[in-house]
């Protein structure tokens, strides 16, 4: 199983390194920068409060299906009809509730034509998921894989065009970039239907209220879990946007989201370790297997990675922001400056967010797989509680600063209960010795990216290249990436 997750990671990294980077630096960076923080805070903060009902667009059914499906290949046949209906309706209900809550609280004109568009991207997009979680759960990692990047690399072509071809006249708008959104969906969803009834055959929706509520009794811990979840992950710029003044709410909204891109790049990619181990870990547990082996493996190759990035980007942030962001036309010189120095002290500690994210994408995932729904809802519960309180406490004063901090306590809290707790289900003692190399390899990448952006006098690109390699030097010379054993394990047998 190693071996399985070893290759399909490789070839995930390959696919979203060709894909995400050029998306996120190139595409929806530059839509930043052409329609203005303000406007792309306002969509920001619409897309984030659409995402907190996303949980009635699944109810749990996704993760529950996926380790239902890598336990058990013949339930895709007999639960596919039965859970398409039910993602209908459900879909049906996400549009009556995330509208009226939105027209509730305030929402008019814009706001809200924006908010439907981007709720009918949602619906569609949960469509996509629940596809790829019988994909996955058949373990066709090659296949999902290339799903995963498919709508990335659609958007990328339509926006593209619309950027740059000089085909359509006008100016750019946010709208424009959500419809291209919409139709990279659509084709997405296409294509993984398409895939799943070749597997599954042919596909027939029929009503069965029985079978409905059965799979939602199954689901609901999941959906409580993705419900809290997505509250202390995608509430901040909404709670930023509704308690500061008018204006101000949008430009800050707009302030968080220059720094979360980098950080939702970085989310990216470590959740593909997610897709990958969470039916990997359900058929190891079901087939009582070790898992030691395999979650040591994934969790040093995540830690390290999310480390050498929080050390290099503690001090390379400025400059990461003046690279990516340019000054609107009327922008004087120090508002530009002003909106840098905001965004990168907000980065600063995002990225730290990134290193907790990544723990909880490695032991949530093995205690989601193991069905203990129980603990890692009170966990969650327990992040949302204090990403709203510091939220409510530091955002008036300290504005998307303080917001930063809500997701750092968060996310430190859920991750490491969820390691503390994994350890204890599975009797896995702590390795002091590997914890001691994590360390030594932090510190050893934070003083070169200090020394490097202080002292060296050499580019950006020259520094931060220099900073990642040493940092993975370090890490290879204290075997927290062991190439040798990875080597073995390519060889080994499946």
């Amino acid at each position: 199983m190693q071996k399985k997750f070893l290759k399909n990671l490789a070839f995930l990294l390959v696919l979203n390194l060709l894909v995400k980077p050029f998306w996120i630096l190139g595409i929806d960076r530059q839509v930043f920068n052409v329609v203005g923080t303000e406007d792309y805070g306002f969509y920001f903060t619409v897309l984030n409060f659409s995402m907190l009902f996303t949980v009635l667009l699944d109810l749990g059914i996704n993760s529950f299906n996926n380790r239902n499906i890598a336990q058990n290949n013949k339930l895709l046949t007999k639960h596919l009809a039965g859970i398409g209906t039910l993602k209908i309706l459900l879909g049906i209900l996400y549009a009556v509730v995330v509208l009226s809550t939105g027209y509730l609280i305030g929402y008019r004109g814009r706001q809200i034509e924006l908010l439907v568009i981007v709720a009918f991207n949602q619906i569609i997009w949960s469509f996509v998921l629940y596809l790829r979680t019988n994909i996955s759960g058949l373990l066709l990692f090659t296949l999902d894989s290339v799903l995963s990047v498919m709508d990335r690399l659609l958007m990328i072509i339509f926006v593209g065009v619309l950027l740059w071809s000089g085909i359509f006249k006008g100016k750019f708008t946010i709208e424009w970039f959500v419809f291209s959104q919409t139709a990279a969906y659509l084709i997405t969803f296409s294509v993984a239907l398409t895939a799943v009834l070749y597997h599954a055959g042919k596909l027939k929706f029929n009503w069965n209220p029985a079978f409905y509520i059965l799979i939602l009794k199954k689901s609901f811990p999941f959906a409580l879990l993705a419900l809290l979840m997505s509250f202390y992950n995608r509430i901040d710029p909404v709670l930023i946007e509704r308690l500061l003044p008018a204006g101000q709410g949008d430009y800050q909204s707009g302030i968080y989201s220059a720094a979360f891109r980098l950080l939702d790049a970085g989310q990216n990619f470590a959740a593909l370790f997610a897709v990958l181990l969470l039916p990997m870990f359900a058929k190891m547990i079901k087939e009582r297997q070790n898992i030691e082996d395999l979650l040591n493996l994934s969790f040093s190759l995540i830690i390290t990675a999310s480390l050498i990035i929080a050390a290099v980007s503690m001090f390379f942030s400025e400059k990461l922001m003046l690279l990516m962001y340019k000054p609107y036309p009327g922008e004087s010189q120090l508002d530009f400056n002003m909106r840098i120095l905001e965004s990168a002290a907000v980065f600063r500690v995002l990225m730290f967010s990134f290193v907790a994210i990544s723990i909880n994408y490695i032991f949530g995932t093995l205690l989601t797989a193991n069905n203990s729904l129980k603990l890692l809802n009170y966990i969650a519960l327990g992040g949302m509680i204090i990403n709203i309180v510091v939220n409510v406490a530091l955002i008036p004063q300290y504005k998307a600063y303080g917001s930063s901090f809500a997701s750092l306590s968060s996310q430190a809290l859920t991750g490491g209960l969820n390691m503390l707790v994994a350890y204890k289900i599975f009797k896995i003692k702590p390795n002091w010795s590997m914890w001691g190399r994590i360390a030594g390899v932090f510190l050893l990448t934070a003083v070169t990216s200090w020394f490097m952006n202080n002292y060296s006098g050499m580019s950006l690109s020259i520094s931060l290249t220099f900073s990642v390699m040493v940092g993975i030097i370090f890490a290879l010379t204290l075997r927290l990436i062991n190439i040798k054993e990875v080597l073995q394990i390519l060889k080994s047998k499946e």
